[in-house]
């Protein structure tokens, strides 16, 4: 891996190229049931309450299991703790449900779908409520893995330099744009996600994070 260095103005430019692709900034609508995708930005509950207490959806799945990056904060896992944090924030327990076993954005999905039937719900249309610079991810994941439904994504509204001032984790952020750019390309090959169009100077903003060492978020190189 090249020598990791510091986030200069040309990688932070770069950076900030991958986030304004990786949101959607869709328009919200109102959805049959919503899915939290677990992660461990703790604001997404927060986003979640908010979108339930302005009658987004009725009903909200969180999904996710133990957390990778800050496991010390999910000692039950990604779904009880955001789940936890909603309720406190006003959502009634009774609008929602718990899917604790994904590990990835697909799981979170698929899992939380069949959590839905589980409970009665067919859903024409779901909110997926993730970080700001998953949306694109999930959209594609979504539209693949469970076609039926029509997505709309949502995140809190911040701007990259916010973000990054509350993550408190430059490198680690950007890493996840690059490994999110990465599964953008390469997923839908493997049945992951639909196609997305990567304009050229996203391309070029992603392959110069990567020769700047910002790769611990990449998929494995096959064995």
């Amino acid at each position: 891996m090249p020598p990791l260095t510091p986030v200069s103005d040309a990688n932070w430019s770069a950076a900030h190229r991958l986030w304004r692709y990786h949101r959607l900034e869709q328009p919200l609508r109102a959805c049959d049931a919503a899915i939290v995708c677990g992660s461990h930005d703790l604001a997404i509950a927060t986003c979640a309450a908010d979108l339930y207490q302005a009658g987004w959806f009725p009903l909200v799945v969180f999904s996710g299991a133990g957390n990778p990056v800050r496991p010390e904060d999910f000692p039950d896992g990604e779904a009880v703790r955001l789940r936890h944090l909603a309720v406190a924030a006003g959502v009634p327990l009774s609008a929602t449900l718990l899917e604790p076993d994904a590990t990835n954005t697909g799981e979170n999905i698929t899992l939380s779908r069949d959590v839905l039937a589980a409970a009665g719900v067919h859903p024409r249309s779901v909110m997926l409520i993730c970080r700001p610079f998953d949306q694109r991810r999930a959209f594609a994941t979504c539209r693949k893995l469970w076609p039926a439904v029509d997505p709309v994504c949502a995140s809190q509204t911040i701007e990259f330099d916010d973000y990054l001032a509350l993550a408190g984790d430059d490198r680690l952020v950007i890493d996840i744009l690059v490994g999110d750019l990465q599964r953008i390309i390469e997923y839908p090959a493997r049945g992951y996600a639909i196609s997305q169009p990567v304009p050229a100077d996203v391309h070029d903003a992603y392959e110069q994070l990567r020769a700047a060492g910002f790769t611990s978020r990449l998929l494995p190189e096959p064995v």
